[in-house]
């Protein structure tokens, strides 16, 4: 599935803007979509983390008055503009709502199954909603948007873009594509395992077999992208709080009046982009470190994310004659 057909420059030329760790985030999703004529790129690629988190009742009382809990507050409202402006930060935040009736929402609320099944059918609208506004944006362009999940996701939701009808969107996740003429791609969504105990986590040492099931479809290393979502450990795009683990939520550890911060990434990713040296190393997963390190030949990036201001981080990969010839990092 080639990217490039202009017909001009050389066949190992090409530019993509690379964002993740969008969570649900309506502002930062058409922001990314936009990127592709701003920056005049070839290709958009996600690197995971597609679905938001959270899902916010919205409960009609008596005489229309609407209530919601949020961010630690009850917020009441009316229809109409009102419910439109509240929703709308919602969606920019990347949370999930749904409107119900007191009864309603009390049968809901004791109803763990009932929460988990609406929270699925809510992001499975939100991101087939997304995959149709991508291919509203790219039609009639070369761009396509390269996607995967990241271990916020769920396998069932990211069903959707695998669904038939998709010519811009690509579900790249667990497989090689082509990016270019003379260039692939391999993508991995899962991570290591977390304090929160995400849809998809997994070993390290599951994650080496994953890696190299990937791989081994791959001919020539240098010239293929590695889009894992997990950055390598302890490469400072890694970097966050460790968290105690015996409460719950977890909370930062401290020690002589200062959080402790740890390496919170993937030995088989350092290792995967030691030993196969691909092209360039493509990561997220940990929010606040922003930044490139390099493995031998190979750069690794994490443009960080900002989703629940709706700010897209992301950074800007051009090759050249199969070298990455410059990275630059975007907000906006």
């Amino acid at each position: 599935m080639g990217l490039l057909r202009r017909g001009t420059g050389s066949k190992g030329s090409f530019k993509i803007l690379y964002a993740t760790d969008i969570h649900g985030s309506e502002v930062t999703w058409r922001k990314f979509l936009n990127s592709a004529k701003f920056y005049k790129v070839d290709a958009l690629v996600c690197g995971g983390d597609l679905m938001g988190k959270i899902l916010v009742p919205v409960v009609r009382g008596a005489g229309g008055v609407r209530t919601a809990r949020f961010q630690g507050r009850t917020e009441r409202f009316a229809g109409g503009e009102e419910l439109a402006r509240f929703t709308k930060v919602l969606q920019t935040l990347g949370h999930y709502w749904y409107e119900c009736d007191e009864d309603e929402y009390l049968t809901l609320r004791d109803d763990e199954p009932a929460i988990d099944a609406l929270f699925t059918d809510l992001a499975k609208v939100r991101l087939r909603a997304w995959a149709e506004l991508a291919e509203d944006r790219l039609a009639g362009t070369h761009v396509q948007a390269f996607l995967q999940g990241g271990n916020d996701d769920t396998d069932d939701v990211l069903s959707v873009l695998s669904e038939p009808g998709h010519d811009r969107v690509v579900a790249a996740e667990g497989r090689m594509v082509q990016v270019g003429d003379n260039h692939t791609m391999v993508s991995l969504g899962y991570s290591t395992p977390t304090p929160w105990n995400t849809p998809r986590e997994a070993s390290d040492e599951q994650l080496e077999k994953m890696i190299r099931e990937l791989v081994a479809d791959v001919d020539d290393p240098s010239r293929c992208i590695f889009n894992f979502h997990v950055p390598p450990l302890d490469s400072t795009l890694d970097t966050c709080l460790q968290l105690d683990e015996s409460v719950w939520p977890p909370t930062p550890i401290v020690r002589g009046g200062q959080p402790v911060e740890f390496g919170a990434g993937s030995a088989a990713v350092r290792d995967a982009l030691e030993e196969y040296q691909p092209l360039i190393g493509l990561h997220g997963h940990i929010h606040e470190s922003r930044g490139s390190v390099r493995y031998g030949h190979t750069a690794a990036l994490n443009p960080g994310s900002e989703y629940g201001e709706g700010v897209l981080r992301g950074a800007i990969v051009t090759v050249k004659d199969d070298q990455v010839a410059g990275t630059q990092f975007t907000s906006g």
